[in-house]
């Protein structure tokens, strides 16, 4: 019984990695800015392919090649869930306070781009995009980018409000 589920959970990961283009990892996340066409805090589709970073929003397509992308920066957004604390208090008589413990923590890995290289789509020749990465893709997504470009990802919170580029 336990090797038929392997057996099946195996097949159906190899049938998932076949799926994709040699080399390409893709992730799940969001659209939070930038000068790319898509549309704001909706889902989309990154890959992580050898020769740069494709991004799909449904049929909208946009491909950044590795040699146009000149920074990587990542950063933070963490606060307490105070209405949903206020709205469960006055529910629950008070229990809505311990929501005032749980952190909620938002992930954005940003990424800027020239036109060394022509993309052959539309994509603008310069520009910059933010991504809110789920948490459990946060990190891998980071170091495929870094891995890709060989740059390292500079934290946006340590760099301050003045940005990341010197």
């Amino acid at each position: 019984m336990l090797t038929v589920r392997l057996a099946k959970a195996l097949s159906l990961a190899l049938a998932l990695l076949l799926a994709l283009p040699a080399g390409a990892t893709t992730w799940p996340m969001k659209y939070e800015g930038g000068t790319l066409d898509f549309g704001l805090h909706d889902k989309l589709k990154v890959s992580v392919q050898p020769d740069g970073v494709g991004c799909s929003q449904g049929k909208k397509r946009h491909f950044l090649p590795t040699q146009n992308i000149i920074e990587v920066s990542y950063g933070n957004d963490v606060h307490r869930r105070v209405g949903a604390a206020i709205g469960v208090g006055v529910v629950t008589l008070g229990l809505g306070a311990l929501m005032l413990l749980v952190k909620t923590k938002k992930h954005y890995v940003g990424i800027v781009w020239t036109d060394k290289v022509a993309s052959g789509t539309d994509t603008p020749k310069k520009g910059g995009v933010v991504f809110k990465v789920g948490k459990g893709e946060y990190r891998g997504f980071i170091a495929a980018l870094e891995g890709l470009t060989g740059l390292k990802a500079v934290d946006a919170d340590i760099a301050g409000p003045g940005g990341t580029s010197r």
